[in-house]
């Protein structure tokens, strides 16, 4: 089990093939990722497609507690340098209080703990 991001989910949407093999694998997202991808789907596309997208990952979206939203929160606040989205922060917090690995390839989280960095 991984959770993905939602650079992961943009580049499995675009059939990048260095993601495409976690399709197929048993992996987890959570509200706030799936929003932000509706986000850019909507932005880049068009409701359709980003319904689509909805529709599909629903089933693999998890909510996140007020706690974790707060440590996401304190995340981002001590990596200040970073420039880290709450976005990423919120999926990364989340990756790890349920033990998986966060799959990214945002530069940013090269090289820490728990993530599963493809470029």
């Amino acid at each position: 089990m991984k959770c993905l991001d939602t650079y992961a989910l943009v580049e499995i949407s675009r059939g990048n093939p260095s993601f495409s093999k976690y399709e197929a694998e048993a992996f987890l997202i959570t509200d706030v990722i799936l929003a932000e991808f509706y986000g850019i789907v909507l932005r880049e596309h068009d409701e359709r497609t980003a319904d689509y997208w909805f529709r599909r990952l629903a089933a693999y979206s998890k909510p996140m507690s007020k706690e974790l939203l707060v440590e996401s929160v304190k995340y981002r606040c001590k990596h200040r340098a970073k420039r880290l989205s709450f976005f990423d922060c919120a999926g990364y917090i989340f990756a790890r209080s349920q033990r998986i690995p966060f799959v990214t390839g945002d530069k940013e989280f090269r090289d820490v703990e728990g993530v599963e960095f493809v470029k």
